[in-house]
């Protein structure tokens, strides 16, 4: 599997027909709200073209930070 992150203005863009997710009700968003992710197996889909390839160990690492992840409030 194969993880981009994108910005939340360009959900509209995906093609879910070349990603693991089904539509934008299943999309995880950043703490913010601003960014979002897409996974997929093989080459990366024509509308993701130029951005950053992570790996599942590299997505985990990022989906762990506070930008992902808010600290908890106790």
């Amino acid at each position: 599997m194969k993880y981009v992150i994108i910005e939340t203005s360009e959900v509209d863009s995906i093609d879910f027909d070349q990603v693991g997710e089904t539509s934008s009700d299943t999309l995880c968003f950043s703490a913010d709200g601003s960014k979002t992710f897409v996974k997929y197996e093989g080459g990366q889909p024509s509308f993701l073209s130029g951005k950053t390839e992570y790996t599942h160990s590299e997505i985990l690492t990022i989906l762990a930070t506070d930008e992902w992840t808010p600290p908890d409030p106790e």
